[in-house]
């Protein structure tokens, strides 16, 4: 049986563990089981988008930054 100071002890080393996740800011990426690329950090969830798509999105960025630009005070930073 597991005793209360065992479940603190876990607890604890959860609470560090998940802080240190959080402040990583770093962006992670890894090849999917199905083979799309999944990039880490954006979110509580990957971003999971195949080749061709993440190329379509990379096509996109100066329109994106330009759309962003323009709409800077309609825009919520998180």
């Amino acid at each position: 049986m597991t005793t209360l100071p065992d479940l603190t002890a876990q607890l604890e080393a959860l609470k560090a563990e998940n802080a240190a996740l959080k402040a990583s800011s770093a962006l992670k990426m890894k090849v999917s089981s199905k083979g799309g690329v999944s990039l880490y950090g954006l979110q509580r969830f990957p971003v999971t988008l195949y080749k061709a798509q993440w190329e379509k999105v990379i096509a996109a960025v100066p329109e994106l930054q330009a759309f962003i630009e323009a709409n800077e005070g309609d825009l919520t930073v998180k």
